[in-house]
């Protein structure tokens, strides 16, 4: 018997270049870590519901990690244009933090 889904609760957390869209996922209880699951290159169509984010994600639940998932700048709601993989690196940066505040 699989567990029940996560908690979805929907973000906009505040980035470099604007605000980041985001999806946080707890699968609740006392969180020792969380995860931050990044998407594949932002120019190929890459977003955080692409099936790999989203199966990495699920495995992070099954351990009773939540996790944080996100759009780029540029990508989805996520305000900002491609910054050629620096600017991208910022953003999960930002990400990161977000999580450390909040666990």
């Amino acid at each position: 018997m699989s567990a029940p889904p996560p908690a979805r609760t929907p973000l906009a957390i505040e980035g470099p270049a604007g605000t980041l869209e985001a999806l946080l996922e707890d699968p609740g209880g006392p969180a020792r870590c969380f995860g931050v699951v990044c998407h594949p290159h932002p120019l190929h169509g890459g977003t955080m519901d692409n099936k790999v984010v989203h199966t990495l994600a699920r495995a992070l639940h099954e351990q009773g990690m939540p996790t944080l998932r996100f759009n780029y700048r540029g990508v989805g709601r996520s305000t900002g244009a491609y910054d050629d993989g620096r600017g991208e690196t910022d953003d999960a940066l930002a990400v990161i933090a977000w999580g450390r505040q909040r666990w």
